[in-house]
């Protein structure tokens, strides 16, 4: 059996590991560890602890290469094979996915990448996202390195939606319960005048699901407010008034200031979240910046979001589960 020991500040030390939590609700680091080297079961264990119990640790001065990068991954479950990725992509390692901020869409839908951002993400929460939220099985977790970061700006920010609806009142808890929500690829992107690219491609490439508004942890068993900004259209059995307004108070719930944690990248730095029950926020403060921003990212498959009533989501169109 694996001892846990709680030391200064909060820390607990497992299996030769250190995990320091950085905020009161969500985040954690983790030292002591070479992400890189072979790690045994009591290691793996203590991460994937950490992971569910702080919904996204930290790791710096890690020197995976991609091959280490997917590797890592596997001890925690089965990486994710994109059918599509961009050109910044490596070859020979499709569970890789290279995002470079600033040229990810530029030119590809007829406007550069600002121009993408100001019509995709026009509010402060439509930023808000689970990676792949609109699958019918979206990834179970997000490992992110860092390769080459600005030397200011870029930081990332993650919400525990775990905490969020246990700070709900237990009359909105119970009412949200019974809710489904359709989430759906483009929700309020705002069209260019004319003929719109990105708009073509949303309807040649829709995917769109039948969520729980409360999915249930299929490893903790806590009740997760499943919401976010950027695929979360329509609340069902609702009228468009009454699932706005009702959406508008859990995004601002969702987010609140004491739900969330903010992360610092550096290169070799790694992130490792619970995509099943955390949303996080890509920069926005950097584009102005005249240094890139490189990243990789590996997605572990995940499974079909089941409801507090016991009924799993319903795939609208678009995907199906463990197909991608």
């Amino acid at each position: 059996m694996t001892t846990k020991r709680a030391g200064a500040r909060g820390t607990e030390r497992a299996a030769g590991i250190e995990v320091r939590p950085v905020a009161g609700h969500i985040g954690a680091e983790i030292t002591g560890v070479d992400l890189a080297a072979d790690l045994d079961d009591a290691v793996v264990a203590a991460i994937r602890a950490a992971v569910l119990r702080w919904k996204v640790v930290f790791f710096r001065g890690q020197r995976l290469d991609h091959a280490g990068h997917v590797a890592f991954a596997r001890r925690f479950g089965d990486p994710v094979v994109l059918p599509r990725r961009g050109k910044a992509s490596p070859d020979g390692f499709p569970e890789v996915e290279t995002t470079a901020d600033r040229l990810e869409l530029g030119g590809r839908f007829g406007m550069d990448h600002d121009e993408w951002l100001r019509r995709r993400r026009h509010t402060l929460l439509r930023g808000w996202h689970c990676d792949h939220g609109a699958r019918v099985d979206p990834p179970a977790a997000t490992i992110l390195r860092a390769e080459t970061v600005p030397p200011y700006g870029g930081d990332t920010t993650w919400s525990n939606l775990a905490a969020a609806y246990a700070g709900l009142s237990a009359p909105m808890r119970e009412f949200v319960s019974g809710l489904r929500a359709e989430h759906r690829l483009g929700v309020g992107y705002q069209a260019r005048p004319g003929d719109d690219a990105y708009v073509r491609h949303l309807l040649d490439h829709q995917v769109a699901t039948l969520h729980p508004l409360v999915r249930v942890h299929p490893e903790t068993g806590e009740r997760i407010l499943y919401v976010n900004g950027y695929y979360l259209d329509q609340i069902t059995d609702l009228s468009r008034a009454e699932s706005q307004a009702l959406l508008d108070l859990l995004l601002d719930q969702a987010v609140r200031p004491e739900y969330t944690v903010r992360f610092r990248w550096e290169p070799g730095s790694v992130a490792f979240w619970d995509n099943r029950a955390t949303i996080h926020l890509a920069p926005s403060d950097n584009a102005h910046l005249d240094h890139p921003r490189v990243m990789h990212r590996v997605m572990l498959a995940g499974e079909v979001p089941v409801g507090v009533d016991g009924k799993p989501a319903e795939p609208l169109t678009g995907s199906e589960p463990g197909r991608w």
